[in-house]
């Protein structure tokens, strides 16, 4: 797809979360917004997958391991034909198979249940192995929250990706510089990020994650990178498209009320 295809597409999905968070009642809106693009462009530009047959062997596999930005996940995995689109006004609704954190036993496309944050990459980490062992050329992509990387099984499993030389896996980091509590910097300093990541060895790569052109090339490159593991900094704007929830940390777990939905729709036209 063309970059102003793949935007069309954004635009839906931003709407879809609005939607969704404002009929469930509850949410998570900051962070999925955040990450539109980069999950966008994954699903039908990059990866290849089989919506029809979600089980195909050598299908490339996504785990997000901020699970509780689903919502994202949820509309992307719709729209690109896993399961019907009315489906996802039951977000969070009593016997939905949509929770508020991903099923994989539930929902067709997930790859791992995740919300627990910390452990997707480790997820990704196995299962990256696990195509090297059955000699598949599938590709492996995790996309962690900026806040998560607090976490150190995060670190454990970013040095277990470098001692197996898992050229196959690619983590993409959601760099909003916002989490539950205010800003990251005050929560738990993690700068100097980058240096971080290459000392444990990754090849890093920083761009705008809000920009599909330098995700694309992004994407691009990482694939590319032989003997180590592959990290994108994307920096990007919490609450992205909704001038309201926009770098406001507030909005990281609030669901919109009607007329918020209402004003949020307005301007996602």
């Amino acid at each position: 797809m063309n970059i102003e295809e793949l935007q069309k597409i954004c635009l839906e999905v931003r709407r879809d979360i609005i939607r969704m968070l404002g009929e469930a009642g509850s949410g998570h809106p900051g962070g999925s917004l955040s990450a539109v693009e980069l999950v966008v462009s994954l699903y039908f530009s990059v990866m290849r997958q089989k919506p029809q047959k979600p089980d195909w062997e050598d299908r490339d596999r996504f785990v997000l391991s901020k699970g509780h930005c689903c919502p994202l996940l949820y509309a992307v995995l719709a729209r690109c034909g896993y399961f019907p689109l009315e489906k996802l006004l039951t977000l969070r609704k009593l016997g939905s198979p949509l929770q508020g954190h991903p099923h994989n036993l539930e929902v067709p496309g997930i790859e791992a249940s995740t919300g627990s944050l910390g452990q997707g990459l480790s997820i990704a980490n196995g299962i990256a192995l696990a195509g090297r062992l059955d000699k598949k050329s599938y590709r492996v992509y995790c996309l962690l929250g900026d806040g998560e990387t607090d976490e150190g099984q995060i670190w454990e499993a970013a040095m277990t990706a470098n001692h197996y030389h898992l050229d196959n896996l690619c983590a993409i980091v959601d760099r909003n510089r916002l989490q539950i509590d205010g800003e990251t910097k005050n929560i738990m300093q993690l700068e100097p990020y980058n240096e971080k990541w290459e000392a444990f060895g990754w090849k890093v790569i920083e761009i705008d994650g809000n920009n599909l052109k330098e995700i694309s090339e992004a994407y691009a490159q990482a694939e590319n990178i032989k003997g180590k593991p592959a990290v994108i900094i994307a920096h990007t704007i919490k609450g992205k498209g909704v001038s309201y929830m926009e770098n406001r940390v507030e909005w990281h777990g609030k669901a919109p009320k009607k007329e918020e939905e209402e004003k949020a729709l307005k301007e996602l036209r």
